[in-house]
Parts: C-alpha cells; sequence; structure tokens
C-alpha cells in the first residue's frame, strides 16, 4: 500500500522497558536496602489532588463563572467534595461507572473531581449522540448513575427506553437550557446539597486505576470505550500547563472545548492546578466568545476549526486586539491558511496540534520556531500548519512502515503510520480484549494515521489509513485533495472519499459545502478544474457533489458514512 525507500533515517529509539538486571538476578542492589517505598515517598499520582491545593492556595479566587454564578476554588472544591460524598451515601462503589450527559456547564465541570473521588469512573457522553449511541454507551459501561442535562432530556428517555436495565437518572436542572421534562428522581443540586464536604473521600489506591472512560466518537464505526488512568490523567494535566503556556499571570480559561472530548483534554484538571479561572459556555457562538474575552480577559482557549472560524468571521466591529496575544490551542483538520493569518491580526496565537482519545487528548503540537518568522506568509503557514512535533510528556513517537515499524525517511514525501507510546497512552478499551492488543501491538500504539516525517522533525498528517485512497495503484490523501479545495474562496468545507471506479478502482470524490453568498453559478467543472491548477491530475477528484458537511461535536467528518453516500448520490445519477 505503502511505496518504502530503501534510505533508513532511525531517529534514538528507546527499547521497551525491560526487568533490571538485579530483578532479573533476584539480588538488590544498595539502592535498595532499605529505601523502600513508603506513604511518605510515594503516592499515587492523581490529578485529583490538585483540587484541595487550589482550595487552599487560592481560595478566594473565582473558580468558575458561568453567567451570573460564581465559584472560588473554596465553594468549588467543597461542591466537588459534597458530590463525591453523595455519590457515596446512593451507593456508588469502587470500579463503578457513572455517566454525564451534559454541556459545558459547573455541573459538567464538578463532575471531573467529584464522580472520581466517589471511586467510581467518569462517564462523559458527547452531547451529539442520538438515542442508541447513548444506549448502548450506558449498557456497555454499565453505568450505574446517570447525569442529564435538562436540555438534552429528550435523547436520554428514548436512550433509557431502549435499555433492559437502565441507570438511575438524576437531573442537572439548569435554567439557562431548554424547558423539557424532568426525568430523574432528584435534580441535581438537592443531591449535592446531601453530600457532606468533609466526609473521607476514596483516592485512587494505584496510579493505574482507571479514572474516566471516553468513548470514541464512531468515525469508524461503533464506538469503543476508552479507559484512562489516574497516571495519565496527571501527567497530561501537567502538560497542557506547558502547552497552555499556563504559568505566568493567573490564566482565564474559556470553555470552548466540549467537556465531553477526552475530559476537556485534561484541562479541568490543568486548571486547577493553576487556580485558574473557567468560564462555562452553553453554546459556542462568536457573539459569546467574543463579549466573554471583552468582559473576563480570557487568556487561553481551545476547541477544532469550526471554533477558529467563529473568531475569524465574527470579531465586533470596535474589536481591538489584546495587549498580549491569546492563546488558541486546536485539533482536527488545519484550517486554511487565510485563516491563520486573520487570527493573527485579531490578536490571536494559534497553536495547531494533534492528539487522539487513546492518548489522553493532547500528544503533538506545532511548536514555533524563530526562524519560521523570516519566511513569507505561504510558506511559514505550511510549517504552522503541520502537526507538529510530540508534547513534553507524549515521551516517544515515530513515523514508519506499518508492517516493520521501521522508521520512514525524513524527506517530507515517505507516507507512513504514526506510532507512540508513553505514560499518557489509555490502559485499552473496556471489555475488548482483542481491540487492545491490536492497538498496542509491538509495544506501540498504532495510531491508523498516516503521515510523513520532514527533516526538521515535524509531522504532516496525510490521512487516515481507511482513508486513503487507492486508484490505479496510486496513493491519494483526501487531506491534501481537501486543503487544495479549502483555498477556494467561496468553499467553506470539503471532505474528499474514495468510491468506486471501474478503470480505477475507487477514484476521489469531493463533498463540497459553499459559503453563503457564493456565486450560483460555481460547478462541478469549475471546482475540477481549481484543482487541476493545484494539483497532480490523478489527484483531482472525478467527481463533486454540493451539500452541507455533517460533523461530529469534536469537528470530525464521519467518512465512512460519507463514502456510502457519496457512492450512493453517484449511483442514483448513473455516475458509478
Amino acid at each position: 500500500m505503502w511505496r518504502r525507500s530503501s534510505m533508513r533515517c532511525v531517529p534514538s529509539i528507546r527499547p521497551p522497558i525491560s526487568p533490571s538486571p538485579s530483578e532479573e538476578s533476584g539480588m538488590t542492589s544498595k539502592y535498595d536496602v532499605g529505601l523502600e517505598r513508603r506513604g511518605a515517598n510515594f503516592r499515587p499520582l492523581t490529578p485529583l489532588h490538585f483540587l484541595d491545593r487550589a482550595a487552599e492556595v487560592y481560595p478566594d479566587r473565582t473558580a468558575v463563572i458561568y453567567g451570573e454564578v460564581r465559584y472560588t476554588w473554596r465553594m468549588f472544591a467543597q461542591r466537588c467534595r459534597q458530590l463525591a460524598s453523595a455519590l457515596i451515601s446512593a451507593g456508588i462503589e469502587r470500579g463503578d461507572t457513572v455517566s454525564i450527559f451534559s454541556l459545558n456547564t459547573p455541573a459538567m465541570l464538578e463532575a471531573q473531581f467529584g464522580i472520581p473521588l466517589s471511586g467510581a469512573v467518569i462517564n462523559c457522553l458527547n452531547s451529539r449522540l442520538d438515542a442508541p449511541a447513548v444506549a448502548f454507551i450506558l449498557a456497555h459501561s454499565e453505568a450505574r448513575i446517570f447525569f442529564v442535562d435538562r436540555q438534552l432530556a429528550p435523547v436520554a428517555q428514548e436512550a433509557l427506553r431502549l435499555m433492559e436495565a437502565p441507570p438511575r437518572v438524576i437531573d442537572i436542572d439548569d435554567p439557562s437550557g431548554a424547558d423539557f421534562p424532568l426525568l430523574g428522581d432528584t435534580e441535581y443540586e438537592a443531591f449535592i446539597a446531601a453530600g457532606d464536604p468533609a466526609a473521607e473521600l476514596r483516592w485512587p489506591q494505584d496510579e493505574w486505576d482507571a479514572i474516566a472512560l471516553n468513548y470514541t466518537s464512531g468515525t469508524t464505526g461503533d464506538p469503543k470505550g476508552v479507559v484512562y488512568h489516574h497516571r495519565g490523567a496527571y501527567l497530561n494535566a501537567l502538560g497542557q500547563i506547558i502547552n497552555g503556556r499556563m504559568t505566568g499571570a493567573r490564566p482565564v480559561y474559556l470553555w470552548t472545548l466540549p467537556l465531553f472530548h477526552c475530559n476537556g483534554w485534561c484541562f479541568a484538571w490543568a486548571l486547577a492546578a493553576v487556580g485558574g479561572t473557567q468560564i462555562c459556555m452553553r453554546k459556542v457562538s462568536a457573539e459569546g466568545m467574543y463579549q466573554a474575552i471583552s468582559e473576563h480577559g480570557v487568556t487561553l482557549l481551545c476547541g477544532a476549526p469550526i471554533v477558529l472560524g467563529f473568531l475569524a468571521d465574527g470579531a465586533p466591529s470596535d474589536w481591538t486586539p489584546p495587549s498580549a496575544p491569546i492563546r488558541v490551542l486546536s485539533g482536527g483538520a488545519s484550517p486554511p491558511a487565510p485563516v491563520f493569518k486573520r487570527l493573527g491580526e485579531l490578536g490571536f496565537e494559534v497553536v495547531h496540534l494533534y492528539g487522539m482519545t487513546e492518548m489522553h487528548g493532547v500528544t503533538t503540537l506545532c511548536e514555533p520556531q524563530e526562524a519560521w518568522d523570516d519566511l513569507d506568509i505561504d510558506e511559514r503557514m505550511k510549517h504552522v500548519a503541520r502537526q507538529g512535533v510530540r508534547a513534553v510528556l507524549a515521551d516517544e513517537m515515530i513515523v514508519g512502515d506499518p508492517l516493520t515499524l521501521e522508521p520512514v525517511p525524513r524527506d517530507g514525501q515517505t507516507i507512513g503510520e504514526v506510532f507512540m507510546r508513553g505514560n499518557i497512552a489509555m490502559k485499552g478499551y473496556l471489555k475488548n480484549p482483542k481491540a487492545t492488543e491490536e492497538a498496542f501491538a509491538a509495544d506501540w500504539y498504532h495510531t491508523g494515521d498516516l503521515a510523513v516525517i520532514h527533516e526538521d522533525g515535524y509531522i504532516e498528517v496525510k490521512d487516515r489509513s481507511k482513508d486513503i485512497i487507492i486508484s490505479g495503484g496510486e496513493n491519494i490523501s483526501s487531506i491534501e485533495v481537501e486543503e487544495a479545495l479549502y483555498s477556494h474562496p467561496w468553499i467553506a468545507g470539503a471532505a474528499v472519499v474514495a468510491v468506486p471506479d471501474p478503470k480505477w478502482g475507487e477514484t476521489p470524490c469531493a463533498v463540497v459545502e459553499l459559503k453563503p453568498g457564493a456565486p450560483g453559478g460555481i460547478t462541478e467543472a469549475d471546482v475540477i478544474r481549481y484543482c487541476r491548477e493545484r494539483l497532480a491530475a490523478y489527484k483531482c477528484p472525478r467527481h463533486v457533489l454540493f451539500e452541507p458537511l455533517v460533523r461530529t461535536a469534536t469537528g470530525k467528518l464521519q467518512k465512512f458514512r460519507l463514502r456510502t453516500h457519496a457512492a450512493e448520490q453517484l449511483a442514483a445519477k448513473g455516475r458509478i
């Protein structure tokens, strides 16, 4: 599938951890005698400890802002502890699953601490899931308690109806949400009010204990339950402090990233470590973001490319760039160069990153280099749009042959699969040992993402292994074709998938969403001609469909569905 070069460029790669000579021989060294682990010098790593520290060090600093609601860190910690105590009183045991189906509200933030402090594993559900998917997750995870935001009640109600043994439901009756019927026997505020903030809570007995369960977004089929451990969550939270540059003045974080997505990339735990202020948003909009930035002095936010679009296109007429740039960490498809340029002019410092649920979220980021400042704008945009280098706590990463794991040359041309390993990798997939073994084969996590690695060590993701298009024996990166389409002045969104072709086996088909106000005369031939001016002929789409693109809440395209849809549409027109 991939053409392999005879050249070899092998980075320094540590072998898998093996027993030390003393362990193999049964002998101990002088550094072991009388130097055992004990309570005074060894504690399981967990991000939950950040909560009490924040309450002690920043008791009167604002922790959460939500409309007119304000919680200091002392108040927030008390509420989290009350939630944990209430869950224990409700019969929750160590290792139980507690699910929450909510938008970015204070209750969702409190759940990141309160649920694990009860000894349970937190399971945040994607707020855009349909009822069958919610029912599947609740049943598969064996959820004991299900917190439901009132705005999501219709979907939750249908999901519960589909279950043989539904969990207990506790309603989050947020007055800012929709006025749908309540489903549970208790409302959230009444539930936590019964908890004792001074009660004995359940800290992890081992840092390898599970802390969270996150289901993959299902872009390639049924979701799998990714299990996080306290050690990985702790380390990734510290890593986010570095990625977000949160070590200076008090950080003010705007929750534009869904908290259900990898537990908000572990930022809820990271912000406790630095005593930051968090602004909750039920709905992300340009108006809401700019208002929050102006009122509260936001210093950091994260999100999918759609968030960048809101910022670039929705700036108020009287907007003045801040004195210090607002850092924006963005995952997903790289935004077009004009968006990067526009955001820089507005006072946002955008850092492109890459990650996956299985690695606690963020794994690489495109660390800017001083030398890039001297490049012209187009060349600089090519650099900043790459997925970058491994984050400080990502440990090891290679781009290698998918069969041999031999690293590919650093030529920016040879495609290989991205492999990773380290302490921020998941425990595995819940109740799915086969998928876990496949994911961790040869002691590497197999991402399934195809990339090249440039001479400077920065990777550039080209496609998912299952999304690469093989036309007449040639490999075509759907991402490369999409990047060409995104440069079109009237194309707002584009997705390229393979469709059957009697001559070539399969060929690219572009699904294109036009910007509002686009000329009505834009045709399939126009789009194909535009691509031919920028790509090799064999890479250009042979078919173009004009229709809105449907994405998941994390900004991902479900290409396995899009492939089927595109093939059906073209078949109905007699074109394939």
